[in-house]
């Protein structure tokens, strides 16, 4: 899948840039199968994915662990799941933020996990549903309060709302953050679909190769562009023992996230 990050902050300084990025995208019953000279699961390849990357980070078979939150949190856990991210090149990753999208048994799209990982190597993970339950459609609204540190620029509280939108040629998630006065921050990810081939993963390689040490690259880069704006910086303050959903604007699905704790990633 090859396309960009946007990103967009709106106040106390317009700040916005956009790069080219690839990712993946597996249905996770066939994620076994995915292995070739050029790309591994769990193994070292040119591209490749590790299963101790996501969800207990323990090398648990991640489906059966995604249906499992499914269940507890009542939602249907009976149908494909995909799992969207940055792949391991040459072995190494760094993934800002993956996405699970959960089907039900007829193929409606019904949750989205997000799991975020920070640069302190710490992640959070953020189970969003639309309201009362319903499957989640193009662009349908996934609010849930913000309870993890990403940014020393931004506090950790608010909300974000995340929107799904999805066609059989491109996908893309957006990600919109509000605090108390309203929209600061826009990041989507949009992509192109395209089959994951040899000749494909070549192309892709040879164009980023750098993928995951750009990611971090730009992190900083982009720091150091808001500081020298004069954007306030606030610093990482230790985590909310329990965060508390934000009300949703009028219109908005109003259901807290069902996430995580706040861990620490240690490889």
């Amino acid at each position: 899948m090859l396309g960009t990050v946007m990103h967009e902050r709106v106040r106390p300084a317009h700040h916005r840039f956009v790069y080219p990025v690839f990712c993946v995208r597996f249905d996770l019953s066939h994620l076994a199968t995915q292995r070739a000279w050029w790309f591994g699961i769990g193994r070292w390849r040119l591209l490749g994915i590790d299963p101790r990357d996501y969800g207990p980070c323990d090398g648990t078979d991640l489906l059966a662990w995604i249906r499992d939150q499914l269940a507890q949190a009542g939602l249907p856990a009976d149908g494909r799941v995909w799992l969207q991210t940055f792949p391991r090149v040459l072995g190494y990753a760094f993934n800002p933020v993956s996405f699970w999208l959960c089907e039900d048994r007829d193929g409606n799209l019904r949750a989205l996990l997000a799991e975020v990982r920070n640069t302190f190597g710490e992640r959070h993970r953020y189970l969003l549903r639309a309201e009362d339950d319903e499957p989640i459609g193009y662009d349908t609204p996934l609010v849930c309060a913000k309870a993890f540190h990403v940014s020393p620029f931004c506090r950790v509280e608010g909300r974000y709302v995340f929107r799904v939108r999805e066609t059989q040629a491109a996908a893309s998630i957006a990600i919109d953050y509000h605090d108390a006065e309203g929209l600061l921050i826009r990041t989507s990810i949009a992509v192109r679909k395209v089959p994951l081939t040899q000749w494909g993963a070549l192309r892709a390689v040879v164009r980023q190769p750098w993928l995951t040490i750009a990611i971090v690259a730009r992190i900083h880069w982009q720091a150091l562009r808001l500081w020298l704006k004069g954007v306030p910086f606030y610093g990482k303050r230790p985590p909310a023992a329990a965060p508390t959903p934000a009300p949703a604007s009028q219109g908005d699905a109003s259901l807290p996230a069902v996430s995580s704790s706040q861990e620490q990633v240690q490889r």
